[in-house]
């Protein structure tokens, strides 16, 4: 984009992706991450500082991660105080649910996605308090900012009529409602349909709905406030019923013969897989197989979020106390977050930010009153107070003995020195909470969330740290020893590494547009060598590719995914591939000689385990032991007739794989009977009796006779 401007960008077709069928890159991304570097590009060399593109990229999360911290501030501040505000700055700053996505070198839609989405929630909750145009339609602008930076984008558009619509059933409606609301829909819903890969959705599409429905409530209750103030008590009553029960049967039946006409599209499977957690797996097998996409377990909770999991309730509860109608915005914002959350690992992203400000109030609060001055303004009482005059003494308690001036003084002494133990004590404890977290911040991000996903590493048993490069070692090998135009077919996990590191055409990548192109190569990965070479041939593949984790017990393995490959595969060709027919009779997934017959004859156990078995790691496994599922494999003598070895990595991490062409590997054996040719219904019609024939071209040999040179 930087090269060719934005406008070829839009029009890109990338006939190296999703081989033979190609890309439309500017119609499937969200482009506001690659419009966002751009644009920074453009203005510091438009001030004659000197950047590579590549720095830029390495640089913009770790800089919208500054800004998210600044939005989260501003955002905390309009719902509690400045001190609640900074609190939450600090702590998505380092917590490891959003540091995630916001390192060094993490090029990716959330790095921009989350500043956008803080700053939005800032800018509504400004135009909520004021009912200024400007705060409404600066609102507008973000969220079509977000629009262009990444899906997630719908949790806004819903969030927000959510807010609105609860506040119209608490009663708490304002013009100044009327006018952020309706500002803000129409200018963002306009805006957002500039986006090419958005297009018409937000008016065609089941998740946008809810915010087109609240906008046509708030003009109705708007219109019987309007009614309300120029109608009788009765006569209002009366209207308000049947007005409402008219309205809700024609805006149903509305909805549902759009819907059976085909002009409102339902749910599509990635939301609706958020309702119904098992949808997925059984619908859409290729949403379930997504790491991201699976359960949130505790564990996960605890690892992303530290004591913000305890904090974070408290900050709910005192915004539930004080609630007001800022404070209903970020209560269900909380909510709906933690359920999903809970739902998809990728959406503790969205759960953070808000986990981030409850927890700076909570601490905040805490702080205040435990480090509050002790209000010295009283006034010690006189001594004539003290005694008391005869008309007060008169309503004593009988046997009231007043209290000596120095001992009151003492008593006054005691009390504060609890009170200051108390606030020593607290303070400390505090401090020593928020010390633990910053130390496990800085662990995991250094331990989890530093390392690219290309290199691993690992410890010795002498504690010294190895690193394991077979990725880039693989796709250096392809680059340097494969045809600029060979095609390489590996699972859609690896598709951007190929195209970015190697340089190659692939048939799959994470984009995952085309549900049938993926399951064609999960029909070739589960079927025998034999089926698998005649997909291959079809989708002209020159190289396969396989990560194989086995050697060194690497759990990510394809080997690990192939059940994933098999249901993708069946949901297309259920005639060829059966799920079932993978498992043993005992319903179990095994690869050692127990393992099922499909399985230990399928292309990718083969090309995962191919010469495999005659490799011992140590003396004590036996030779073709597996160290990530801990067996012997069940197939170890066999050779590739289609296929050969190109190349394997070091640590046998990424296995390379040579499709023959069709004139180079040896045909199998024809059987005798089968080696008959059967005669033609051709009779000659020499009539000689030796019915001598002529070789064309051929000189004529006369006996007793010589042939002359030049004939």
């Amino acid at each position: 984009m930087v090269k060719n401007g934005f406008y070829n960008f839009l029009n890109w077709f990338d006939e190296r992706a999703w081989y033979p069928l190609g890309r439309i890159v500017g119609g499937t991304v969200y482009p506001g991450l690659m419009l966002t570097s751009g644009s920074i590009h453009y203005v510091l060399h438009l001030l004659h500082i000197n950047v590579h593109i590549r720095d830029i990229c390495v640089f913009l999360a770790p800089v919208f991660s500054g800004l998210t911290a600044i939005s989260t501030y501003f955002l905390t501040k309009e719902l509690w105080s400045a001190g609640a505000g900074l609190f939450a700055a600090c702590f998505i700053a380092i917590v490891p649910g959003y540091i995630s996505r916001s390192v060094a070198g993490s090029y990716d839609n959330e790095g921009i996605a989350i500043f956008a989405l803080q700053f939005t929630y800032y800018l509504w909750i400004k135009s909520v308090k004021t009912g200024s145009i400007f705060w409404a339609v600066a609102a507008a602008l973000s969220y079509f900012y977000m629009v262009s930076a990444w899906g997630g984008y719908v949790f806004i558009i819903n969030l927000i009529p959510l807010h609105v619509f609860v506040l119209l059933l608490m009663g708490r409606y304002s013009n100044k409602l009327f006018v952020s609301y309706t500002t803000f829909y129409i200018l963002g819903l306009i805006l957002s349909m500039q986006i090419p890969f958005v297009g018409f959705q937000p008016i065609r599409t089941s998740e946008h709905m809810a915010a087109g429905g609240v906008f046509a409530l708030m003009f109705a209750v708007c219109f019987l406030k309007h009614l309300q103030s120029v109608t009788s008590k009765s006569e209002f009553k009366s209207l308000v019923i049947f007005g409402t029960l008219i309205a809700a049967s024609v805006v149903f039946l509305a909805v549902v013969l759009l819907t059976y006409a085909g002009y409102i599209a339902p749910w599509s499977g990635r939301f609706y897989s958020l309702w119904d957690t098992g949808y997925a797996k059984i619908h859409i097998p290729i949403i379930a197989s997504v790491s991201e996409h699976q359960p949130t377990t505790w564990f996960s909770f605890f690892f992303d979020l530290h004591i913000l999991v305890s904090t974070f309730p408290a900050g709910l509860w005192y915004c539930i106390k004080n609630i007001n109608d800022e404070r209903v915005f970020v209560v269900l914002y909380a909510l709906s977050a933690v359920y999903f959350a809970g739902v998809m690992v990728r959406l503790m992203l969205t759960l953070t930010p808000v986990v981030c400000i409850l927890s700076g109030i909570a601490f905040s609060n805490l702080i205040e009153f435990y480090l509050r001055e002790d209000d010295n303004g009283r006034v010690e009482e006189s001594e004539e107070e003290e005694h008391g005059t005869p008309s007060k003494r008169l309503y004593d308690k009988a046997g009231r003995v007043p209290k000596m001036k120095h001992e009151q003084q003492k008593e006054s002494e005691s009390s504060n020195a609890i009170g200051a133990n108390l606030r020593s004590i607290v303070s400390v404890v505090v401090l020593l909470l928020l010390m633990l977290f910053a130390v496990h911040c800085t662990w995991v991000t250094s331990n989890a969330y530093s390392s690219p996903s290309v290199v691993l590493a690992s410890y010795g048993a002498d504690g010294s740290r190895q690193i394991l490069d077979d990725f880039r070692e693989g796709y250096y090998w392809l680059s340097q020893n494969t045809d600029d135009s060979a095609r390489v077919m590996s699972w859609w996990d690896y598709g951007y590494q190929i195209a970015g590191m190697a340089n190659r055409t692939t048939l799959v990548d994470n984009n995952t547009w085309n549900n049938s192109h993926i399951a064609l190569v999960g029909k070739a990965m589960s079927s025998n060598e034999t089926a698998a070479y005649e997909i291959m041939t079809m989708l002209d593949v020159d190289y396969v590719l396989v990560i194989f984790g086995g050697v060194i017990g690497y759990s990510g393995d394809d080997i690990n995914k192939f059940l994933w490959m098999v249901r993708i595969a069946e949901g297309e060709h259920p005639k060829d591939i059966k799920e079932s027919d993978y498992f043993t009779e005992q319903g179990e997934f095994r690869v050692d000689a127990e393992g099922s017959p499909t399985l230990l004859n399928c292309l990718m156990y083969k090309l995962s385990y191919y010469r495999f078995g005659e490799l011992k790691l140590d003396y004590r496994s036996p030779a073709g032991f597996d160290r990530t599922r801990n067996a012997v494999i069940g197939n170890k003598d066999f050779q590739l007739t289609y296929l050969e070895e190109a190349y394997t990595t070091e640590h046998w991490l990424v296995r390379i794989y040579r499709v023959k062409k069709k004139d180079e590997f040896n045909r199998p054996r024809i059987p005798v009977a089968g080696r008959v040719v059967k005669s033609p219904n051709f009779v000659s019609k020499k009539s000689t009796k030796r019915k001598k024939g002529t070789i064309k071209n051929k000189p004529v040999v006369v006996k007793g006779k010589r042939t002359s040179v030049n004939q």
